[in-house]
């Protein structure tokens, strides 16, 4: 029986949440300005005096642009600019730039010492910046630069606010509801679930942005996708703003879970907490995925929990997330335990879980491609070792259903990105960038868990290597002779987890089989060899998490291994390296603290990777405005962009000429005139699109926009019809044997139901 709540708990709880509310209310840096002294700036002449004010004189021979801010990830509004100065001459000049395009200018006035200047933007920026244009004739003293919302920056406080009432909330409907679901035991694996995950984000949890490798693409990625879903676009296949504003290819890079953080971007949560956030619910899902997976194979909550601490908390995954910024294979690593559990289940297990093997393939292709093959290859060779089982014991069903299904909910994401993959002229090449040998680790790194100085370490740290030695003990010392079919496929994993360690080291002979023109192919294809770290990770997991559950030898210490293991892992969090810089404040004017600036995205910035552009895409390749051949001949009247939608008005005298507009020429593109008439796209320069002119002198217009294509409708269509069959087979059954079903079915079928329920009794 559930226990009842007295008031005076109720009261306590009310006043302590109020004061949090308030408190978090208090706190919100999304009004306060970004200010900047004068040494603050990012500058490249000039002197500091002894009030931290830039000092400019015609001297340093130098004029035009001498000092900005940082680029800005910043949400359309209104906002106001402030700069404190001192000027001799005039002409200089405060500019506002975005994405290379100089959008306002105020001049630096010498009969006045400060300048305010309103501006709005009509649509969020990507790389908001403000410049100074000295003029180069006589001093200018930049004192102070402010930037200020008319509104707020972001809604980071109030996202924060709304997901804290939502908490309370659904506690207080589970309490009214009177069920008895949540035990002491399940209690338990949820506060151990939501630990491990806290503990696994804490090295976010600082006030700034932790950089990583490839953290910039990953945040154009967010970004992108929420312009996407703002054009229109469901699913997203173009990000309409990237590269400059030409548009950038976003079906090659599985996206699906980013939708979580673009949906924040569009409520205005800032770019650096959105993706904060996106990273927690990462290694929420990779605590649940392992304790899910684990417990469906192995009895013992001991070890089920055990797993749920080391895999979250891994090595591997902190490099991912902090060191290599690579969101694609953080995701990827959620699923990894339901893939070896799916497998299991369906070559020895219980056939009626083969849809851990969808969710767990399912989840890895929706973040990371290259993690989907490693997958594919894993199930392949698991199919062919087990295929003499699979016969006999006729589990080929579940394979079936389990490839079938797999297909259908993902025909969505795979139509475009085969299309693009094989039909669009892609620079492609730039992927094997990497020899693959030469990325080979030490051997004696696999014991690294601590890394004070190198924040980039691979390794399985010394509480995998543990779960190895455990499996070790369990399956080659003690089951041996009288091994059962599931410690037999414990043992595969077992060496499937160390083959897969020995190919990422310099033991394995990866340079000489570079000469093996196959090997080479899927080897630069790969990059790193480094990258199987992730699933042998996840091998090495369950034989050490079985084979401390069923060992003999070991169960008179299960409970000292468990606490030594446990605490291994829960070292490399507390050692886990930052920069130094503790204090978010640099001083009581510095509201451009660390925390408030990074927010925006100044200490990473956005980045296109070249292998996803149009061949002659490189930067230096590309504009902001319409290219036209011929000067004489062609006049362009009117261009305007909005999202993946163009038009263009233009009079030309010559047959000949031709104009490009400032967009990426990607296949789904289609143009018409102004009788609605189908206008040729035809490759031009740098990716972009070229259209040839009607000569007759007169104006004409173009219309330009993306899609929708057919193939990729139809399989939307399919896997759209795909869940919603699963889940009316899913839910169904329980509404029809429930309150509702007892209103809509037949009198006779209910008086039918009840004397077999009363023959049973």
């Amino acid at each position: 029986m559930t226990k009842t709540i007295s008031i005076k708990s109720k009261i306590i709880y009310g006043v302590l949440a109020v004061l949090f509310v308030v408190l978090l209310w208090l706190g919100d840096e999304g009004r306060q300005p970004i200010v900047y002294n004068g040494i603050e700036l990012q500058h490249t002449v000039g002197l500091i005096d002894s009030e931290n004010a830039l000092v400019l004189q015609d001297s340093v021979a130098r004029y035009g642009v001498v000092a900005n801010t940082p680029s800005y990830v910043m949400n359309k509004g209104s906002y106001r600019v402030q700069m404190y100065y001192s000027a001799e001459q005039k002409d200089s000049v405060l500019e506002l730039w975005e994405q290379g395009d100089k959008i306002a200018a105020w001049p630096i006035n010498s009969w006045e010492n400060e300048l305010t200047a309103d501006f709005t933007l009509s649509k969020d920026s990507k790389q908001l910046q403000l410049r100074i244009n000295y003029s180069g004739n006589g001093g200018l003293t930049v004192k102070k630069l402010s930037l200020a919302p008319h509104t707020f920056f972001y809604t980071d406080t109030y996202f924060i606010i709304a997901v804290f009432l939502l908490l309370n909330l659904l506690g207080w409907l589970y309490c009214r509801s009177g069920s008895a679901w949540l035990t002491q035991e399940r209690l338990i694996d949820i506060c151990v679930i939501l630990g491990a995950a806290l503990l696994a984000t804490t090295p976010l949890m600082q006030t700034y942005l932790y950089n990583g490798d490839d953290l910039c693409y990953h945040l154009a990625r967010l970004e992108g996708l929420k312009d996407g879903i703002l054009d229109g676009q469901i699913p997203v296949n173009i990000l309409p703003d990237g590269l400059q504003n030409n548009g950038y290819m976003n079906a090659m890079y599985p996206y699906l879970f980013l939708y979580i953080g673009a949906f924040l971007r569009i409520c205005r949560v800032s770019l650096g907490f959105s993706y904060k956030t996106l990273v927690f619910l990462a290694n929420l899902g990779s605590a649940v995925c392992a304790y899910t997976a684990v417990r469906s194979m192995v009895k013992s909550r001991r070890s089920v929990l055990l797993a749920v601490v080391l895999y979250t908390l891994m090595p591997y995954r902190f490099t991912n997330i902090l060191s290599r910024g690579d969101l694609g294979e953080t995701l990827a690593l959620i699923f990894w335990p339901l893939v070896i559990a799916g497998i299991y289940h369906v070559i020895m297990g219980d056939q009626k879980k083969w849809y851990y093997l969808v969710i767990g393939f399912t989840g890895i292709l929706q973040s990371h491609i290259l993690s989907a093959a490693f997958v594919a290859a894993f199930c392949v060779v698991t199919v062919l070792f087990y295929c003499v089982r699979i016969v006999q014991e006729k589990r080929y069903a579940g394979l079936f259903k389990a490839a079938g299904l797999s297909v259908l909910l993902n025909a969505w994401y795979l139509a475009p990105f085969l299309y693009y993959y094989f039909n669009e002229d892609l620079n492609k090449d730039v992927l094997r960038w990497s020899g693959y040998f030469e990325q080979s680790i030490n051997l004696s790194n696999m014991a690294q868990s601590l890394s004070l100085y190198n924040k980039q370490y691979f390794s399985l740290g010394l509480a995998l290597l543990g779960c190895l030695g455990i499996g070790v003990i369990y399956l080659l010392c003690e089951r041996r002779d009288k091994m059962t079919r599931e410690d037999g496929y414990l043992l595969y994993l077992l060496v499937l987890g160390i083959t897969l360690v020995f190919m990422t080291t310099g033991y394995f002979p990866s340079r000489a089989l570079m000469a093996n023109g196959l090997f080479e192919n899927i080897a630069t294809m790969l990059q790193f060899p480094w990258r199987f770290l992730g699933p042998a990770s996840a091998c090495i997991l369950f034989v050490g998490a079985a084979g401390l559950e069923r060992s003999e030898i070991l169960k008179p210490c299960r409970n000292a291994i468990f606490a030594l293991l446990v605490g291994l892992n829960l070292l490399i969090v507390v050692t886990v390296p930052t920069d130094n810089s503790h204090m978010p404040y640099k001083n009581a004017e510095a509201a451009a603290s660390k925390g408030h600036e990074t927010k925006l995205g100044t200490s990473v910035g956005l980045f296109y990777p070249h292998e996803w552009r149009l061949y002659g895409a490189d930067d230096n390749k590309l504009t902001t405005s319409v290219v036209i051949s011929d000067i004489a001949s062609v006049v362009v009247r009117d261009y305007q962009k909005k999202g993946t939608k163009a038009a263009v008005s233009y009079v030309s005298d010559s047959d000949t000429a031709y104009l490009e507009l400032p967009m990426q020429n990607y296949l789904g593109y289609r143009a018409k005139d102004e009788n609605g008439e189908s206008v040729k796209i035809e490759k031009g320069e740098g990716g972009r699109m070229r259209f040839s002119l009607k000569g007759d002198g007169g104006e004409h217009r173009i219309y330009v926009r993306y899609g929708p294509v057919a193939g990729f409708v139809a399989a939307d269509i399919v896997s759209a019809l795909t869940i919603i069959l699963l889940a009316v087979r899913r839910f169904l059954p329980a509404l029809w044997c429930g309150e509702l079903g007892r209103m809509i079915r037949p009198r006779r079928e209910l008086e039918t139901e009840e004397m077999e329920n009363s023959d049973e009794a």
